[in-house]
């Protein structure tokens, strides 16, 4: 770990690696609860075309990969909220649209060297500029979570609940849908665009097996991104290996750890109840606690 800090560019990378272990597991949980855990994967391949188009106009990839992805985000909340094909197959149009775009685009630009980086991580190419920009944005969505929480909490348990309380539900559902947006453009130079949603569902699902409250879920599905992220990078620096990989992977083993850890807690409580204990059993859909406490707010 020392090593590693010795190289200003692995710097850099540890600082981005903890923002978005903080920032994708914090706007997952929100896209979890809503079911739409693909919107990710859906927005990184429209980004490929933002991307495509920066690098065919001589403009900045990143930039063009924010537009264009929010605008795809937008677009797929659109689609689900007016077509009767619903949240799949609105999915799956900007899913292959985005795709074939950027690769469109990218061969046309003759740039096909420079797109692997985006699409599965590249470190050694992360400047300070970078840093910068993905800080600001990470300051963007962990601030949309804080001032907008208990309204998106509301909106992902029952939408018909939010619209009846007078919650601005188009508005909130297009926020949540943007704000996943900028999230995979925040982790798309560190982990890559087929990666990066994984990061931003695979720990709030190891989250949900040992927690019972949104709150809770939340926050632990934050500690467990920023460990995948950060011993992730670690371990690609050691064994030079790809960091998108293995930080998924790594994600991947931790909800292995949380799904045996939870198999003992719901035993242990199950064995509670039945001796009389008037604990209540684990919640079936995790934020039922939380859920108490927006109503009584």
């Amino acid at each position: 770990m020392t090593e590693m800090l010795h190289y200003e560019f692995m710097r850099i990378a540890l600082v981005m690696a903890v923002l978005i272990g903080l920032t994708a597991p914090a706007v997952g949980t929100f896209i979890v609860q809503r079911n739409l855990s693909l919107l990710g994967d859906g927005v990184g391949h429209v980004a490929l075309t933002g991307i495509g188009l920066g690098l065919l106009t001589g403009t900045s990839p990143v930039l063009g990969a924010l537009v264009v992805s929010v605008l795809g985000a937008v677009a797929i909340e659109v689609l689900r909220a007016r077509s009767r094909s619903g949240a799949d197959v609105a999915l799956a149009l900007l899913f292959y649209g985005g795709l074939a775009g950027g690769v469109l685009l990218t061969n046309a630009e003759g740039g096909g060297t420079s797109l692997q980086s985006y699409l599965f991580g590249s470190i050694s190419s992360v400047a300070i500029g970078d840093l910068y920009v993905v800080a600001g944005l990470a300051v963007v969505v962990l601030g949309i979570v804080v001032l907008f929480g208990r309204e998106l909490f509301l909106l992902c348990q029952d939408e018909e609940v939010a619209r009846a309380s007078g919650l601005p539900v188009r508005f909130l559902s297009v926020l949540i849908a943007a704000t996943a947006a900028v999230t995979v453009v925040i982790a798309m130079r560190a982990i890559g665009l087929l990666l990066v949603s994984a990061l931003m569902i695979v720990p709030v699902a190891a989250a949900q097996q040992v927690t019972r409250g949104f709150r809770g879920t939340m926050l632990l599905a934050m500690g467990v991104g920023v460990l995948s992220a950060v011993s992730g990078l670690a371990g690609s620096f050691q064994y030079d290996l790809p960091p998108g990989p293995s930080i998924v992977l790594l994600a991947l083993a931790l909800f292995t750890v949380a799904v045996a850890g939870g198999t003992v807690v719901r035993r242990r409580r199950a064995r509670a109840t039945a001796s009389g204990n008037d604990e209540p059993p684990a919640a079936v859909r995790p934020g039922v606690e939380a859920e108490a406490e927006v109503l009584e707010g």
